[in-house]
């Protein structure tokens, strides 16, 4: 029954699409009868209240019903689509559109998961020898799954060493943790929940010792896949603090630290002084971030293109209050291929706001977590950032929704569910804000989650079509 769904033919995905797919929040793009679905939500799951979303369940505008999905290739690319010579996976603007190249030319749209990897407790060790028999038969059946609902990428954290040796692998990323390494090692950085702390909330990026570290630690780990085609490029760290007084932070580092001292060269630089309670401008907080964020995306795009001269440089991946500071995006701009955005708190993504992050930085944008669990699941949901639904299909409708609004955006080249596989309770090294959350396509234990897939797979397998239909005219 289960192979039966995951090979729905291209006549039915095409009939889902049109009835339950989900749409951009720009009304000009949707017809005046498209159905609206409200959607139960909590954004974390001990508030006291649902509330309601409003969640467009049709992708909008006429004609949507006899889309047809062009041929892909083994890439996973448009392959009626050639926009330049063979080479790496690169990006590329198309008018006013920006876009990813694959190895062959053609346009190419990252569709991707999250931590594509085996849980190693004792319980999913069980589970993946019950379901799959061995780690290399669990390697293909993931592979096959993922590419049956449409998915183009192996997103952060996942597993591409064992994922890679299947007959037709998909394009991966890799997650460096460049100053992340370099902060755990010399500097005591620790794991809060989902990402590193730092001392006084900075990063080390001025130590001296960080650019030759990054640069170690990226020839290391790059070696093993400098020739590979598969491999499109990397991710610097995840979710860095950048805050507000990172000036007055930076400052307060005790007297010799790196940082102090580039912080105090650079207030004499510029004849800078403090305000009467000692704190600082605002133009001059923000002056020292753009500063600070374009030391670290300098020496991590550095360590990142002489280790593996070609790759794309995914920078740091932003969130939370970050995503306000232009001053970050521009920083990032200089330096990386695409700018990674984790991009929690929104229930439909806003236009307006993406194409802000593309001017800022002058690069395109990708959608690297969001998520919705589901309280159908049998597990608590405590953990993570994620929106609260009640049912796996509420999830689906959750999916349609947020990423027809990232099709049709001219300043996206794709998006990142996060992630692969349910939380597992029994995870004791789990980080703080994976213990406990329906996060996955799959259970903790292999078993597909199909209500939510059957809404996911319609939107990827038609993935270049809708982009097209949903394009700004």
């Amino acid at each position: 029954m289960k192979c039966r769904r995951a090979a729905r033919s291209a006549a039915a995905a095409l009939r889902l699409i049109a009835a339950t797919a989900g749409a951009s929040d720009d009304p000009s793009r949707l017809s005046a009868d498209a159905p609206v679905e409200r959607v139960e939500v909590k954004r974390r799951t001990t508030d006291a209240e649902w509330q309601i979303q409003k969640t467009r369940t049709r992708a909008g505008g006429d004609g949507v019903a006899s889309l047809r999905e062009p041929p892909r290739n083994r890439w996973g690319g448009r392959a009626d689509r050639v926009m330049a010579p063979p080479g790496r996976f690169r990006v590329q603007r198309l008018g006013s559109r920006w876009t990813m190249v694959d190895p062959d030319g053609s346009e190419w749209y990252s569709v991707g998961v999250c931590s594509v990897a085996m849980n190693r407790t004792p319980r999913a060790d069980e589970a993946m020898r019950r379901r799959f028999g061995d780690e290399r038969a669990w390697a293909a059946a993931t592979t096959q799954l993922l590419r049956t609902n449409g998915f183009t990428t192996l997103a952060g954290w996942s597993d591409h060493t064992r994922l890679r040796v299947v007959s037709e692998p998909l394009p991966y990323m890799t997650q460096l943790r460049l100053i992340g390494s370099f902060g755990q090692t010399f500097n005591g950085a620790w794991q809060v929940a989902g990402h590193l702390a730092f001392s006084n909330n900075c990063i080390p990026v001025f130590d001296p010792r960080f650019a030759e570290c990054a640069r170690r630690r990226a020839v290391e780990l790059l070696a093993p896949i400098r020739d590979d085609p598969y491999c499109i490029g990397h991710f610097s760290d995840n979710e860095l603090p950048f805050p507000t007084d990172a000036l007055d932070r930076h400052l307060a580092l005790p007297a010799g630290s790196p940082g102090r001292e580039e912080a105090q060269r650079w207030v004499r630089e510029r004849g800078l002084r403090a305000e009467l309670d000692g704190s600082w401008s605002a133009e001059a907080r923000t002056a020292f971030r753009e500063h600070l964020a374009d030391r670290y995306f300098a020496i991590c795009a550095e360590a990142i293109r002489v280790a593996a001269p070609g790759h794309l440089d995914l920078g740091s991946r932003v969130d939370g209050a970050d995503l306000h500071r232009m001053e970050l995006f521009r920083a990032a701009g200089r330096y990386a291929d695409v700018i990674s955005v984790n991009w929690y708190g929104v229930w439909t993504p806003d236009a307006a706001r993406l194409s802000a992050w593309a001017a800022a930085a002058g690069r395109p944008v990708i959608i690297t977590e969001w998520y919705a669990k589901g309280m159908d699941s049998g597990l608590d949901n405590i953990t993570g950032a994620g929106w609260t639904v009640r049912t796996q299909r509420d999830r689906g409708l959750f999916d349609q929704n947020f990423a027809l609004a990232l099709l049709a955006s001219p300043d996206g080249v794709g998006w990142h569910w996060f992630k692969y596989m349910d939380n597992d309770p029994s995870d004791a090294r789990a980080d703080p804000s994976n213990r406990d959350s329906n996060k996955g396509i799959v259970s903790n234990t292999y078993e597909p989650w199909w209500e939510l897939l059957d809404r996911m797979r319609p939107l990827n397998s038609l993935a270049y079509a809708l982009r097209a239909h949903l394009a700004p005219r």
